[in-house]
């Protein structure tokens, strides 16, 4: 049995060596059935082999949101511009037509709200499978708290996430959760994202941080970065333009879009950077371009 005793820290991450892919371009999903590479086919551009998500969800633990008071005036114009929705089943429902051409990820467990200081604790599934299927959904996303209280819960609610998602060919998303006291460094990264994979998902979404490049390699499905808090233009787009050079297969930016001074620029600018290796400063060039045509 594996423990924690012992063990020699890992050094060998073969940067140099791309990952097989043969058969299918997402990374870790080869032998995934035809319905489960579908969806994924969805989600990341057959040509850069990445995704650009727009995270909305929010409100699900904070209520209103700067940005996002009106989520049906500020989301459905940024649809052009993103590959992947990542909501609720209440806003998607609400807010976002049927007819929109994009993928939708919708989050698929609940955790304590803003009024905790701890959120690990409870939580469990807000959104079965069946209304999954209902809402014709190309992801399922199921936020995860690693090192913290509600660990192993967290991680059951995947592991059952991920046989759902199995047996109907939606694959899963795992989010690793970042409290305030969670370590953000890429040895928790590394812990993180591996045990996510290995309990079953098809993506993680994680942060990116110093030796991302490992982190990246580490783990044997693609990995989305979060956009976190509010950063200033050209550093986002510089964090993006990092984390993809360095082995990311997307970003999933919510108030680095929605709380910018030009949420279409700041997408379009985004968008560059993930599918055709735009600098961060060639990017914000897009994203200045596009605000001064308003």
């Amino acid at each position: 049995m594996a423990d924690n005793i012992g063990n020699k820290a890992a050094h060998d991450y073969h940067l140099d060596v791309p990952v097989a892919q043969e058969g299918f371009y997402v990374k870790g999903n080869t032998h995934c059935d035809w319905g489960m590479k579908n969806r994924l086919s969805r989600m990341f551009d057959p040509k850069s082999g990445n995704t650009v998500m727009l995270a909305f969800d929010h409100g699900y633990i904070m209520g209103p949101t700067a940005g996002l008071e009106r989520i049906d005036l500020v989301i459905p114009p940024l649809i052009p511009y993103v590959d992947v929705l990542m909501g609720t089943r209440g806003v998607i429902h609400s807010c976002i037509s049927p007819t929109a051409q994009v993928g939708k990820c919708v989050r698929v467990t609940y955790d304590s709200t803003v009024l905790f200081d701890d959120m690990s604790n409870g939580g469990g599934f807000a959104c079965d499978i069946d209304s999954v299927i209902q809402l014709n959904a190309d992801c399922m996303a199921v936020q995860t708290f690693i090192g913290a209280a509600g660990e192993s819960r967290s991680l059951e609610l995947l592991a059952r996430t991920a046989d759902a998602g199995t047996k109907y060919g939606i694959p899963t998303l795992g989010v690793v959760a970042v409290g305030k006291d969670m370590e953000r460094t890429e040895k928790f990264f590394q812990l993180a994202t591996r045990v996510l994979a290995e309990n079953g998902a098809n993506v993680v979404k994680s942060y990116y941080c110093d030796g991302f490049e490992r982190v990246a390699a580490a783990c044997p499905v693609p990995i989305v970065i979060a956009g976190g808090k509010k950063l200033p233009e050209p550093e986002a787009l510089e964090m993006a333009y990092k984390a993809i050079q360095e082995g990311a297969h997307g970003v999933d930016m919510g108030r680095n879009i929605f709380q910018s001074d030009c949420p279409a620029g700041m997408a379009q600018a985004i968008a560059k950077v993930v599918h055709e290796g735009y600098t961060a400063a060639q990017a914000f060039e897009i994203y200045e371009t596009v605000k001064h045509q308003r």
